[in-house]
């Protein structure tokens, strides 16, 4: 791979970022995600570590190898174009800067992907409980019906105050439906707590949110997301994405619901 080559997700690699469910690791999301058809493997990875940039390297062969991205042709004009930028982001403030900045910062990058978690099965009479963090009055009282239906115990929060009381209320929650833009405080910093938190630590977290760039998708991933869907979302992918971190199988959270199965 050399560093003027440009790479873009392939059918099947996008397919990962927005059909619901993924088994791809952490680290092979991030990549995945910063790839936009446009940006040289050069920029992407200027500035980073020696470490990190042998490990982005490596993600990225096994994810050409299954053809989960593949390389972009680009005329001249593009190259040299590329070539200016690579420039620039070497002389500004004679320090180096990231090249994609603006490319990850963009909005209108949607996805609604959620990561597989090991296969539960609930037992009888069992309903799961789901903290729902949300500040708009309708969309909550929506994804809470809708998920009430699919037999789901869903408590609301749309501030700081409620999010704690519910998020510490027995039983623990085996799911947190997660906002990021909240009237009192931030969702990237809710979910660090989360992670860190020694009885909370393991819960499936997945964000539901408005910022829709790469910038926000990588710091989710990086702070231990367990999948993100932009807003809006249809119903059926949110019902897929919330089986898919609970491990449970289709039918479970579809069947109260009453929506197609697969």
């Amino acid at each position: 791979m050399q560093p003027d080559e440009i790479y873009a997700p392939t059918p099947q690699g996008a397919s990962e970022l927005r059909n619901g469910a993924t088994r791809l690791t952490p680290d092979e999301l991030r990549v995945l995600v910063r790839l936009d058809g446009a940006l040289t493997l050069g920029q992407l990875t200027a500035g980073l570590p020696a470490q990190e940039f042998r490990d982005y390297g490596e993600i990225l062969r096994h994810l050409r190898d299954r053809n989960l991205v593949a390389p972009v042709e680009v005329d001249p004009f593009t190259l040299q174009w590329n070539a200016n930028l690579d420039a620039l982001a070497r002389t500004v403030g004679g320090e180096e800067v990231d090249a994609n900045l603006s490319s990850l910062q963009r909005a209108g990058f949607s996805v609604q992907f959620a990561r597989e978690r090991p296969r539960r099965i609930p037992q009888p009479g069992q309903r799961l409980q789901v903290v729902l963090v949300e500040d708009d009055p309708l969309l909550a009282r929506f994804t809470q019906t809708l998920l009430s239906l699919s037999d789901l115990d869903v408590r609301v929060a749309g501030n700081r105050a409620e999010i704690v009381a519910e998020i510490r209320r027995p039983p623990r929650p085996d799911l947190i439906l997660l906002d990021l833009v909240l009237p009192d405080a931030d969702g990237f910093d809710i979910l660090a707590r989360v992670r860190q938190h020694p009885v909370l630590k393991d819960v499936p977290v997945l964000l539901l949110t408005g910022r829709a760039t790469r910038e926000a998708v990588l710091q989710g991933l990086t702070l231990g997301a367990d999948g993100y869907l932009t807003k809006p979302f249809e119903p059926d992918a949110l019902l897929h994405a919330v089986r898919t971190v609970l491990g449970l199988p289709d039918e479970d959270v579809r069947k109260t619901w009453g929506g197609p199965q697969r």
